[in-house]
């Protein structure tokens, strides 16, 4: 197990450094100067534009410049936004809390509804109810994101006036930032109005929340599906059936743990897909995360935005593909068992 962890975590460094790479070479070819696009300093003085050549070595070969920026960048050193000129580092801290709470609360709605729906596409005998959800499923896995997100926002937002479209928050609230996490900081402030000011955060991410959403929530239904289809059919399922075991008892304890082993390694194959998604929604509703920071900053063209955010994208991708990789190994019998025999 020890030496199966050991290969992963050396994946992680070795597909991290070759995402650095890539970045350091593209930073070679944006149509500015290195220290520039480098640090972010348009006009440096001579002071800072000797202490970025230091910094960097860009008076040395490639190799030495690619260490100095590989030392640069894992020291937390991503160079100064041009536009607002405040340090990257500091923006992107400021910007991954929202993404992260958006993130978790697609995650949750495709869960808690794709599971449930997907055993009853598996169980139910009703093959007209079958079909339906299937119906679904692979209409909404087919519908544009950017589509999808528009639609619901004319919908709801605008026609029905229900939902807000845009931002976290209204504005109207002053909300100290605490976590990150805007419905947690809603329910920490002090303000007389933070149970108001909860219910407007969390009506502000229900669009883009369920927009994000609806392609996890397509696979985990048809994994769902297809596993306890497989799982239902197992000798061990059969003898707990002759027993006389209620059928819910077995659903609740030996098939859906099983079942959903498929589903956790789904959701480690579709991170990119689903954080691809995510820039989408971020810019289709104003949400303050990576992705529309990460887009405005393209549009201005701030290279070390660019850098910082393609960079911390591709960095979670790996590291959760690799962590669901591992928890997928460790709650799996047949892939301890093959782990083990490899060894």
């Amino acid at each position: 197990m020890w030496r199966y962890l050991f290969r992963r975590i050396t994946l992680f460094m070795a597909t991290s450094l070759l995402m650095i790479a890539v970045l350091f070479m593209a930073s070679g070819q944006f149509p500015v100067s290195k220290t520039y696009s480098l640090s972010g300093i348009q006009y440096p003085t001579i002071e800072q534009k000797q202490q970025i050549e230091q910094n960097y070595q860009l008076n040395d070969n490639q190799l030495l410049q690619f260490t100095a920026y590989l030392r640069q960048r894992l020291s937390g050193n991503l160079g100064i936004s041009s536009n607002s000129q405040q340090e990257v580092s500091e923006e992107l801290a400021s910007v991954l809390p929202a993404s992260f709470e958006l993130s978790l609360f697609s995650g949750f709605i495709a869960v808690f509804f794709g599971v449930p729906i997907g055993i009853l596409a598996a169980l139910s005998n009703n093959k007209a109810l079958q079909h339906s959800i299937l119906a679904v499923t692979l209409t909404g896995y087919s519908i544009p994101v950017f589509w999808l997100g528009l639609t619901l926002s004319m919908w709801f937002g605008v026609n029905l006036g229900w939902l807000p479209i845009s931002g976290q928050i209204n504005l109207l609230y002053e909300i100290e930032p605490v976590t990150g996490f805007m419905l947690i900081d809603t329910l920490l402030s002090d303000s007389a109005y933070r149970i108001p000011a909860f219910h407007d955060a969390l009506l502000h991410l229900i669009l883009p929340a369920v927009t994000l959403a609806v392609l996890p929530f397509t696979l985990v239904v048809r994994i769902t599906r297809q596993a306890i289809l497989n799982v239902m059919n197992k000798t061990y399922i059969r003898a707990a059936e002759a027993r006389g075991l209620h059928t819910a008892k077995i659903l609740l304890r030996h098939a859906l743990p099983n079942a959903l082993i498929p589903v956790l390694k789904s959701i480690g194959l579709m991170l990119g897909s689903f954080a691809s998604y995510g820039i989408v929604v971020e810019v289709i509703f104003s949400w303050p995360g990576v992705g529309s920071w990460l887009v405005s900053g393209i549009y201005q063209r701030d290279y070390t935005v660019i850098q910082a955010g393609i960079l911390s994208v591709s960095l979670l991708i790996i590291f959760l593909s690799i962590l669901i990789d591992l928890l997928h190994t460790a709650i799996n019998p047949m892939s301890r068992k093959e782990l083990y025999a490899s060894n």
